[in-house]
């Protein structure tokens, strides 16, 4: 059995007139018709997601899932870019953090339905596709974690990118694998995750970059900006201080 979660652009158009009686919008003189777009689940498909944000109660950030995420954003934190091409995902230094970490994230985390998603490197295959730029980092310390594989306890592997540097991780070595040494800040790129038969493979724009071996179980994707900064290592500590990512689609796929 194939389960795929994918992207869904924005489909509503806005328009200049409507035809009498017959209701399809027309595009302005010059030019198509601008996409139109109010909440990110109008551009990326959020139905196996929630979100995770950097505002709330001290250890306790605000999680938001289904199905009130549907019709839900929260500027600058987590909302549509003004071209409806992107969901815009923000965590700034001073944002709140969850118990587990020091650092502030906006943040999709996988889910199956109803619950939390929970995966085995050894059992299926499990795919997953972003399409994304990362688009601001944080003063001082300017890192920011773009997308991972989280297991039961502690993130696996993630794309993490510090200064021009974009590395794929694995576990506690956050230098595991070069991706590469000039990234500009607003470049997009595809990365990707295929995890069968106890292996990891992380991909850049198509292109192998490394196979981890790895057992493990209890793991979910997550994608968005996971900040690697906090107000006792970046300054300002204020909302203008922040790490920033772009996301233009997202796939999700597990075959067993």
């Amino acid at each position: 059995m194939t389960v795929k979660r994918g992207l869904t652009v924005a489909t509503i158009l806005s328009a200049v007139a409507v035809l009498a009686g017959g209701g399809a919008a027309i595009a302005a003189p010059g030019g198509p018709a601008a996409a139109s777009c109010t909440y990110p689940a109008d551009v990326l498909d959020l139905h196996n997601w929630y979100e995770g944000l950097p505002i709330g109660e001290a250890e306790n950030p605000k999680n938001v899932k289904q199905p009130e995420l549907a019709t839900y954003r929260a500027d600058p934190w987590f909302t549509t870019t003004a071209d409806c091409t992107g969901v815009r995902f923000r965590a700034a230094v001073n944002g709140v953090t969850t118990s587990g970490s020091g650092y502030p994230r906006s943040e999709l985390r996988e889910t199956d339905g109803s619950k939390n998603a929970s995966w085995s490197s050894t059992s299926g295959t499990h795919t997953m596709v972003v399409k994304e730029a990362i688009t601001h980092l944080p003063e001082d310390k300017n890192q920011v974690v773009a997308g991972q594989i989280h297991g039961s306890d502690d993130d696996l592997t993630v794309f993490r990118l510090e200064g021009g540097n974009l590395y794929v991780t694995k576990g506690d070595d956050t230098h595991y694998k070069l991706v590469t040494s000039t990234y500009q800040l607003g470049t997009e790129f595809e990365a990707k995750y295929v995890v069968s038969g106890g292996k990891v493979k992380a991909y850049y724009n198509g292109t192998l970059q490394t196979t981890i071996s790895q057992k493990f179980s209890g793991a979910y994707f997550k994608a968005g900006a996971y900040t690697q900064a906090n107000c006792d290592k970046s300054a300002p500590c204020s909302d203008a201080n922040y790490g920033e990512v772009v996301i233009h689609a997202l796939t999700v796929t597990h075959t067993n």
